[in-house]
């Protein structure tokens, strides 16, 4: 698929101390959180369960953006509301912590 220059990758990485907390993050993912960000700028959503390695259980959702500018948006007009609901359901205090990266996508094949 042709990707325009600018393309922005958006990859939230959550790490659980159960499978079950995991279990119940994908599950909120699935029920509408990644629906959430693409109805709010993004291109694309996913979400993959971590296998390899496979302690401690890990998610990654997996956004593109058309470019920068729209993550930005994103960022600061939606991620504040979305981000509050998704720490009040997986706090730290469950043992939840979470990693964001940003990149510039260079390639896709489907």
């Amino acid at each position: 698929m042709p990707l325009p220059d600018a393309t922005t990758a958006y990859v939230v990485t959550a790490t659980f101390p159960s499978l079950e907390l995991r279990d119940e993050y994908t599950a909120w993912l699935r029920s509408g959180h990644i629906a959430d960000v693409v109805t709010a700028g993004a291109l694309t959503g996913e979400i993959v369960e971590v296998s390899d390695p496979p302690t401690p259980p890990r998610v990654q959702a997996r956004y593109t953006f058309a470019n920068p500018q729209a993550l930005e948006t994103y960022v600061k007009d939606h991620a504040p509301r979305l981000r509050a609901e998704g720490m009040a359901r997986f706090p730290a205090s469950r043992g939840v912590t979470f990693e964001r990266l940003v990149g510039r996508v260079v390639f896709r094949l489907d």
